[in-house]
């Protein structure tokens, strides 16, 4: 069982998405520095520069929906970090890898040399093989 683990542990899809995690979290938390500290102050300018303390009462209850605007613009900004470094790079390497690829139907015909270079290669096996 112990071996099992082992191999699981250590394919390379696993520790891939491992890596992935932590470099993510690390993303996260500097895009989410940058939203805090960055934009959001510059998005406060003309009012408030602080939307985490923007809030309302009902019966006791509150409700903090400038945090939920912290939130909503770091998750967006996130997104569009990742599109546009991530996603958007990698569609366009898809792309050239995608365009420089000749489909099967579209393979060039043999040249004459390579034909008579074919012949002569069949005709030596069936030599050798009587």
């Amino acid at each position: 069982m112990f071996k099992e683990f082992k191999t699981f542990i250590l394919r390379g899809n696993v520790v891939d998405l491992a890596v992935a995690v932590v470099i993510g979290s690390a993303f996260g938390a500097v895009v989410t520095s940058l939203v805090e500290n960055i934009i959001t102050p510059i998005i406060g300018i003309p009012g408030k520069t602080d939307f985490s303390t923007l809030h309302f009462t009902i019966h006791d209850s509150v409700f903090r929906y400038g945090a939920f605007l912290n939130s909503l613009i770091t998750f967006v900004s996130v997104a569009a970090a990742i599109f546009f470094f991530v996603v958007k790079p990698l569609n366009v390497l898809a792309e050239r890898r995608k365009r420089g690829a000749v489909p099967e139907d579209e393979t060039p015909a043999p040249s004459d040399e390579a034909v008579l270079l074919s012949e002569i290669r069949d005709l030596l096996r069936a030599q050798q093989s009587r």
